[in-house]
This record gives C-alpha cells, sequence and structure tokens, in this order.
C-alpha cells in the first residue's frame, strides 16, 4: 500500500512539474528569433526619430503569432508601424478583401489594391489621425498607425518601407 501512494504522489510531483515547465515562456533567444527577422524591415524614415524595435512570438494551443513594431516621432507627429502574422492578424485583414470607400464628415476609409497590395486606409480629420494596414498574406499585415500628419503623407511614409520584402520575411 505504501509503495502505490508512493508512486501515485512520485507521478503526480512529476505531472506537476511538467505542467510548470510547459507553462514558462520560451527562452529568450527562441523568442527573438520568431521576431527578429522582421527587424530590419522596420526602417529610419528621413526626419523623423525611431525608437528601437521591439517585438515578441508567442505561441498558444497550437496557432502562434510574432509581431515586430517601431515608433517614431517628429514633433508632435506619431508613427507607429509594425508588422504581425497571426490569427490577431488574419481577423485585422477580414475587412481588407473587398473595395470600398466611405467617407463622412468625420472621416474616410477606403479599401483598395496599391502596387499588388490589398491595403485599407483609415483617417480622422479632427484629430489628423489614422491607420494604414497592408495584407502581406492571409494571416500576415504590415499597418502604419499614426497622428498629427495628413493621410497622404502617412501613405508616402508607409510606401517607404519594402512591402515585398516584408512579404517574402513573413513567408518563412
Amino acid at each position: 500500500m505504501r509503495t502505490r501512494r508512493y508512486f501515485i504522489s512520485l507521478a503526480l510531483a512529476a505531472a506537476a512539474a511538467l505542467g510548470a515547465v510547459l507553462a514558462l515562456p520560451a527562452p529568450p533567444a527562441q523568442a527573438e528569433a520568431a521576431y527578429q527577422r522582421f527587424v530590419p524591415l522596420l526602417i529610419d524614415l528621413s526626419g523623423w526619430s525611431g525608437d528601437k524595435a521591439e517585438g515578441m512570438a508567442m505561441e498558444m494551443s497550437g496557432a502562434s503569432m510574432t509581431a515586430a513594431t517601431r515608433n517614431y516621432e517628429r514633433g508632435e507627429a506619431r508613427i507607429e508601424a509594425q508588422i504581425m502574422t497571426g490569427p490577431a492578424a488574419q481577423g485585422a485583414l477580414a475587412m481588407t478583401g473587398a473595395e470600398m470607400k466611405i467617407e463622412s464628415s468625420d472621416g474616410r476609409m477606403s479599401s483598395a489594391e496599391l502596387d499588388g497590395f490589398q491595403v485599407t486606409r483609415t483617417y480622422t480629420f479632427s484629430d489628423k489621425s489614422g491607420g494604414i494596414l497592408v495584407a502581406l498574406r492571409a494571416n500576415a499585415l504590415f499597418s502604419l498607425s499614426f497622428s498629427g500628419i495628413a493621410d497622404d503623407e502617412a501613405l508616402a511614409l508607409a510606401k517607404e518601407f519594402d512591402w515585398k520584402a516584408m512579404q517574402a520575411a513573413v513567408g518563412q
């Protein structure tokens, strides 16, 4: 009887230890490797001060997400550039499939093909803010969020990034 209890408690302890190990985050080198391939694609922008790019990689229940982000500023204007893969990107891209154009007194939204990519743009007039989503693949995107600049300038800045190189990088 004592031997049986010993083996049961040993098995439970081993299961608890295995669960604790599996719950630990990936070692930094592994997590870094997944998003590091995107960092060189978040380029310096002339006239803008850019922070160091940051990123993260996550795997959970068979789904994975990888993102790299870089923030820029020029006076009061702000930009955030991001490359993202995974279910969150896929969800964000759900509305980009069809061409559309909506305009109101508050702002505008459009989705159209540009340079071979499906691009969705939003813009709010009152605070000169908006976003640009570029579909790189069905589950990968490049986004540029901005405030304090006109949407045409934001699009010109977004086009300075190499979308084709991003598309190739997310395919890895």
